[in-house]
C-alpha cells in the first residue's frame, strides 16, 4: 500500500513536472494528513547569474517543518538551493509533512529519478535507511544524522551530515552567559534527538562555565521539547512559562517553535518598555528578524550539501560521516546586536577564540 501511495506521488510529480517545465517541482504536505500537492517555485537555480553550468543532476529535500518558518526549514532549504546554484544541480522539495509519510515522500522523488535525497534531521533515519535499501543507486544525505548511521545502510548509499552538536551549544551559551542578568537561561527543543541533547547540554555548560568566569552564577532550566517543530503556539507556550521561571536568554532548536518563542519574547519586551529578554538564533545568521535577537549560532549547511553533490557527481559517496566543526569553518557565530556592550563583544570573540583553538573550558 506504501509503495503505491509513493508510486502515484510520483506520477503526480512527474505530471506537474511536465507542465511546468524548466522549473522546480515542490509538493506541500499536510503536517496532519501527510497528503501532497504540487506547485511551483519557479527556477530550478541552475540558470541564476553566476550559477554554475546545469549536470543534469537533481537533489530533492524533504522536511517535516516549513521553508518559510524563519529558521531550521528555512535554513536548510536555502542551503540545498545554494550549493546547487554553485554545483549546477536541480532542485526540488516537500516540506511540512507528517512523520507517516516520510517514507512515501522519499520514495516518489526516487522514482522520479532524483540523485540525491537530501533530509535534515535525525527524525528521517528509519524513512531514509528503508529507502536507501531499496534503491541502491540513488544516494541519500542525512544532516544531523547519527555516527553509525552510513554503516547501517546496506548498500552504502546513506552519509550523515553531523554538525558538532556540543560546539553548537557552546556557541550560544557562552554568549547567553555573558548577557544573563537573572542567572537563568532557557533552551527549547523540537524533538527529542541526541543532536538537540548534545545542543543543550554544550549550551548549559558553557553558559555556566562563562557566567562562573564573570562571577556569577548561571543556569539552564530543564530542557522542554514540542514534538512537533511546526507548533509555532508551544514557542509562545513556553517561552511565557519560561520568563515567568526567569529566564532572559533563550537558545532553541526547533524550527517554527523557535519563531513563537520569539514573537512572546518580543511581547514581553514590548510591555516592559526596553528589551532585556534576550534570544541567540540558529541556525543561519538571524539578527534583525526580531528585536530580541542578539546573536546566531550560524551551520554552514550549504558546504555540507556541496560536499555530498562533488561525491555524487565524483562517484564516491556514501558510507561516511561529514563533520562540520568551528575548526573546518562549518560552525560560526553570527553577527552581534548593539544591545551586546563592546566590552562584552570582545569577551565573547575570545571565547570564540578558544573554542577553535580547543582550550575552552580547559
Amino acid at each position: 500500500m506504501k509503495k503505491l501511495l509513493a508510486l502515484l506521488l510520483a506520477l503526480t510529480m512527474l505530471l506537474s513536472l511536465g507542465a511546468c517545465g524548466n522549473k522546480t517541482t515542490t509538493t506541500e504536505g499536510d503536517a496532519n494528513t501527510g497528503d501532497t500537492s504540487t506547485g511551483d517555485t519557479g527556477d530550478t537555480g541552475t540558470g541564476s547569474e553566476g550559477g554554475a553550468e546545469s549536470t543534469g543532476l537533481k537533489v530533492a529535500m524533504i522536511c517535516d517543518s516549513s521553508i518559510s518558518d524563519g529558521g531550521w526549514g528555512m535554513s536548510c532549504y536555502n542551503a540545498m538551493v545554494a550549493a546547487a546554484e554553485s554545483n549546477g544541480w536541480e532542485t526540488a522539495y516537500s516540506d511540512s509533512i507528517a512523520q507517516s509519510a516520510y517514507y512515501d515522500t522519499i520514495v516518489s522523488y526516487c522514482d522520479l529519478g532524483y540523485d540525491l535525497i537530501y533530509a535534515p534531521g535525525n527524525q528521517y533515519t528509519d524513512a531514509v535507511l528503508q529507502a536507501a535499501e531499496e534503491y541502491p543507486d540513488i544516494a541519500f544525505a542525512l544532516l544531523n544524522g547519527g555516527t553509525d548511521t552510513p554503516e547501517k545502510a546496506t548498500n552504502g548509499n546513506v552519509t550523515s551530515l553531523l554538525p558538532d552538536a556540543q560546539q553548537v551549544g557552546w556557541i550560544a551559551g557562552a554568549l547567553a552567559g555573558l548577557m544573563t542578568e537573572t542567572g537563568t537561561v532557557a533552551f527549547i527543543g523540537g524533538m527529542e534527538l541526541d543532536t538537540t541533547l548534545g545542543k543543550y547540554e554544550g549550551f548549559a555548560e558553557a553558559a555556566a562555565y562563562v557566567g562562573e568566569q564573570a562571577g556569577k552564577t548561571v543556569s539552564a532550566l530543564d530542557i522542554v521539547y514540542s514534538g512537533d517543530f511546526s507548533a509555532t503556539d508551544k514557542g509562545i507556550e513556553f517561552a511565557k512559562a519560561m520568563i515567568n521561571q526567569g529566564a532572559d536568554v533563550f537558545f532553541g532548536d526547533a524550527s517554527a517553535v523557535d519563531s513563537g518563542a520569539r514573537q512572546a519574547i518580543d511581547e514581553a519586551n514590548a510591555a516592559s518598555g526596553s528589551v532585556k529578554i534576550y534570544d541567540i538564533a540558529q541556525p543561519s545568521d538571524l539578527l534583525g528578524q526580531n528585536e530580541c535577537i542578539i546573536g546566531s549560532q550560524v551551520t554552514d549547511n550549504t558546504a555540507l550539501v556541496s560536499l555530498c553533490m562533488d561525491a555524487v557527481a565524483n562517484g564516491t559517496f556514501g558510507g561516511e560521516v561529514i563533520y562540520g566543526t568551528l575548526q573546518n569553518g562549518v560552525l560560526s557565530a553570527g553577527a552581534l546586536s548593539d544591545l551586546v556592550p563592546a566590552e562584552v563583544q570582545d569577551q565573547y570573540n575570545a571565547y570564540l577564540q578558544e573554542m577553535q583553538d580547543g582550550t575552552f573550558m580547559q
